[in-house]
Formats: structure tokens, C-alpha cells, sequence
């Protein structure tokens, strides 16, 4: 088993250590970025020499569990995408947090991110869920997240559901392609919830079949610039706004016919 410690980051780095004269410990309280992906690395150490830490790889191996990260008081990213992770956990002393990068691995439910008020990124695709099983979320994470997540990327995590994602009113960019999503009205009503939604991809998901799909996300989103990679022109956004509003205005003025009767001539 690979165990990451501050021993072996020190071997690693043994050769800039000594050019620039510093002893062990000095070394790594200099250590800012850290790059250990696909090493076979299983688990994670005392590694807390590294305060300064803002940067963290450890994507492409086989870590099961996220620990020990408790001193990274200044790390603002962190890749720990293809691994073995089952829970998200331990990340609450992350507080500097901007990006996270946990797709790839064994996560079913999406939680423990009360306290990383500053994350911009969630990353949290293709995670090997077993037969049946569809990634979800915890609702008090997703109230935390609301005035921060700017992208949130869960591609083919067999989710059939998203209403609850409503909360996060900052979301520039969603990624959410080959799941199952299969109701545009869910969807509008999602996207009333998102004024800032700049691009969003759902390619591979049924709803996508279905007659009016891009008309009806693009009038449901004023600011969306890009629909499943396409751009959206501005004068056929306006053009089915006002054959929409046209559409409803014929149809109250029906109902109101329908409601009042025909009218008599006077006699």
C-alpha cells in the first residue's frame, strides 16, 4: 500500500530541497502545489508540514476515503477525481475552497459541504454507482451552496430528478448530460430559479427528444447563451418569447369566451 506522507513528498522533492538549502520541515511549509496523481497512492497521511497547500492533485488512484486534510487551511483546489471514494467527508476545514474534483468515484450522495461557503466548482461526473442507484443530494448542502456554486458538472449519474437543485441561484454553467432526465416542465421551472445560467448541457437525456425541447428552455431562460453546445441567437430567442406570449394571449381570450358566453346583440 502507498501511503502519502510527508516523507515521501520530501523524497520526491529532494532535489529542489537541497538547491534551495532548506531543511525537511522548512521545505514543505513552502510547499504550495502538490501534484501526486496516479502514483497508486491508497490512502492518505500526515501530510500537515504542508500548511501553505493551495493546490492539491491526487487524481488516477486508489484512495477510498478523504482524510487527514484538516490543516489544509489554504487550499482553494482539490483533484481527487478516479479514485475510491465513497463519502464525501472531512472536507469541512476546507473553508478556502474554490474547486472540487470528486467525479470518477463511488460518491451516492452528494453532502458535506455546509461549511465551504467559498466553492465555485463542484465537479462530480460519471460516478460508478451500482445497478439502480442514481447520485443524490443532501438538501441543507445544497442551501449552503446557493450563493456560491457557479458549475456543477454531474454527467451520467442516472439522475431523473433535479427540482431540488432550484436552490442554487448562482449556477452559471450545468453539465448534467446522459442521465434521465425526462420532464422540460421540471425543467422550466428549474431554470426560472437560475437569472445568472449562461450555458447548460443535458445531451443524452430523453427530454431532449421530445417536440419544442430547446424552444421551450430557451424562453424559460432569458440569460442562457449556449443550449447543449449550440448558441442561441438572440433574435430566435425574441421571436419565440413574443409567439409565446402570443399564444397565451390567444388562449386567456378563449377561456374568457368560454367563461362569459357568446355575447347577445343588443335590442
Amino acid at each position: 500500500m502507498v501511503l502519502l506522507t510527508a516523507d515521501l513528498i520530501a523524497k520526491s522533492i529532494s532535489r529542489f530541497k537541497k538547491k534551495r538549502g532548506l531543511s525537511h520541515p522548512e521545505y514543505l511549509k513552502t510547499i504550495t502545489h502538490l501534484h501526486f496523481s496516479n502514483k497508486n497512492i491508497q490512502d492518505i497521511g500526515d501530510i500537515s508540514l504542508c500548511r501553505n497547500l493551495t493546490v492539491l492533485y491526487l487524481y488516477d488512484n486508489q484512495i477510498t476515503k478523504i482524510c487527514n486534510l484538516g490543516f489544509a487551511f489554504n487550499l482553494t483546489h482539490l483533484y481527487m477525481q478516479n479514485n475510491d471514494i465513497t463519502r464525501m467527508e472531512n472536507l469541512s476545514s476546507l473553508q478556502m475552497l474554490s474547486k472540487l474534483y470528486l467525479g470518477g468515484n463511488r460518491i451516492t450522495v452528494v453532502e458535506g459541504l455546509e461549511q465551504l461557503t467559498e466553492l465555485k466548482e463542484l465537479h462530480l461526473e460519471n460516478q460508478r454507482l451500482a445497478p439502480g442507484e442514481k447520485l443524490l443530494f443532501d438538501p441543507s448542502t445544497l442551501l449552503a451552496l446557493a450563493k456560491s456554486l457557479c458549475v456543477l458538472n454531474i454527467n451520467r449519474n442516472n439522475i431523473d430528478y433535479i427540482r431540488d437543485l432550484a436552490a442554487l441561484k448562482e449556477l452559471r454553467l450545468f453539465i448534467a448530460t446522459d442521465n434521465r432526465l425526462q420532464s422540460p416542465e421540471e425543467l422550466e421551472d428549474v431554470l426560472s430559479h437560475w437569472p445568472q445560467l449562461l450555458q447548460m448541457d443535458l445531451r443524452g437525456n430523453p427530454v431532449c427528444k421530445l417536440s419544442k425541447y430547446r424552444d421551450r428552455l430557451i424562453t424559460a431562460c432569458r440569460s442562457l447563451e449556449i443550449l447543449d453546445g449550440r448558441e442561441i441567437n438572440e433574435l430566435t430567442r425574441q421571436f419565440l418569447i413574443n409567439w409565446k406570449a402570443s399564444k397565451e394571449a390567444k388562449m386567456r381570450r378563449s377561456n374568457i369566451r368560454m367563461l362569459t358566453g357568446p355575447l347577445m346583440p343588443h335590442t
